[in-house]
Parts: C-alpha cells; structure tokens; sequence
C-alpha cells in the first residue's frame, strides 16, 4: 500500500489555470494536463497531481481544479469542492484500484443539493492503516466510519469522488431496479477467530484435526 502518493490510471484533463496562480488571476482560463498522480493527507480533500504541456508539474490540487478536455470551460458549471468531493482522506494510506465491473459505466450520484449528477467511473481511491507501530488516529477501518471514494467524470465536464452511500451505478444488463436502498450503516468486526466454539488439536500434523472446545457445565 503506497504512503502519501499514489499512481492514478492517467487522465487526460484540462486545469483552470487560477489553481496556478494561488486563485489570484486568470480565472476563467484553461489549458491542457494530464493527471497523474493523487497525494492523501487526513483531514484534507483528495490531492492531484498534474503535468502541463510547458514539461512542468503542479502537484496537490483539489478535483475542483480540473475539468475534462473536449468541453469548454465556460460550458462547465464551476461547482464548489465540497459538491464534488463529499469526504476528505481518511489516512494517508491510499490504495488506488479500478474495478473491472464498473469499467466506463454510467452512475449517478447525489449531492448536497438533493439532485442527481451523472457520469462515468474512472476509478477508486480507498485508505487503511497498515503500520501497526503507528498509533492509528483516523477512521479508515472503523466500520460504520469508512468510506471509499470513486472518481467519476461527470456529464457537466467536472470530476468527482464521492462513497459507496451516495452513488447508484448502471449496469444495463443486472441493474434492472429503481430504487435507492434503505439499508443500514454497517457497524460489525467481522472475525472468524474470535469465537470461543473451536481450537486445532495440538499435533504437528499437517492436516490437523479442528476440535470443538469443552465448557464446564455450570450448576
């Protein structure tokens, strides 16, 4: 699992150039990128990084920064990093994957503004803890806590990265059902070894026997 930074599937985008300039000047203005990188620091947005068509690199941008190439910026609504983004990272401990099943499909997720915005999925930034020896201060393996962030290019020609409980995807040939789920938040620490029922008979076999373990009857 990387630390800080991770490698992103490398996205073909366009940055507004007033990220690059401390949102001081030239707003309104866009050129072209790609993006290749993600920085996760606890407590803060998604960070992105990107190289421009000069051969330089701007690294940890919010996904507010960029829009997708092919549109033009003034066709774009600029939304607020917290529509687009709902959760900041949970550790600095990203893990970046794309889940071959949600590969280009469509989804939908719902926003702060109680409607529905459309896009496709790009890929997935989830987070843990994985050093023991490191006191673990953030959320990422509480159960009811944890939330991963899928990234999705919108059909408004924004980006963003929004959990599991906000989103709906579709898959023309399985999701045949409209409804949003009324499923609850899961809170267990599933642990097959925590039960008190069984222990392996003490033997150097190599297939040992699993034996039930034997309470004393209480009167």
């Amino acid at each position: 699992m990387a630390y800080l930074n991770a490698n992103i599937p490398v996205e073909y985008a366009q940055i507004r150039r007033e990220y690059l300039y401390d949102l001081q000047k030239h707003h309104g203005e866009v050129e072209d990128c790609i993006i290749f990188g993600v920085s996760c620091i606890t407590g803060r947005a998604l960070l992105f990084h990107a190289i421009m068509e000069n051969g330089a690199i701007f690294y940890r941008l919010p996904i507010s920064a960029f829009i997708q190439r092919g549109f033009k910026v003034t066709d774009v609504p600029k939304r607020r990093l917290d529509e687009l983004q709902l959760w900041n990272s949970f550790s600095y401990y990203p893990s970046v994957h794309s889940w071959d099943i949600l590969e280009s499909q469509a989804g939908k997720y719902i926003g702060k503004d109680k409607k529905w915005h459309h896009g496709k999925y790009l890929f997935t930034v989830d987070f843990a803890h994985p050093e023991p020896n490191i006191l673990d201060t953030d959320h990422s393996e509480i159960p009811h806590e944890h939330k991963c962030a899928h990234i999705m290019a919108l059909n408004d020609g924004n980006y963003a990265a929004q959990p599991n409980n906000r989103i709906i995807w579709d898959i023309p040939s399985f999701t045949v059902k409209d409804q949003v789920p009324d499923w609850k938040v899961q809170t267990n620490y599933w642990n097959v070894e925590d039960t008190q029922q069984w222990r392996t008979e003490d033997t150097d076999n190599f297939f040992y026997e699993i034996e039930e373990k034997k309470h004393d009857k209480k009167d």
